[in-house]
């Protein structure tokens, strides 16, 4: 499904302004996207279209996110990269 332009797209969209992001997003889409099924891997896509301050609160837990799919996306990405 994600041919190698598209995987290139993605891995960019890791790269984030806060180094707290950039150490789950870059071992994760390095070591688990490729695992993840059609479904997962657009999850996962679409979870990078937020905003930083959304992602980090939802990854420390300060805040919670109310989206069911982009929710189990971070509990798979916090329990797959161990940081």
């Amino acid at each position: 499904m994600f041919d190698k332009q598209r995987l290139g797209r993605l891995r960019w969209a890791c790269r984030r302004g806060m180094l707290e992001l950039d150490v789950l997003f870059m071992p994760f889409v390095e070591n688990g996207f490729a695992q993840l099924d059609d479904e997962h891997q657009l999850i996962f896509e679409r979870l990078l279209t937020f905003d930083d301050p959304d992602l980090y609160a939802w990854f420390m837990g300060h805040l919670a996110c109310h989206d069911a799919e982009i929710k189990s996306m971070i509990e798979h990405i916090l329990h797959r990269v161990k940081v």
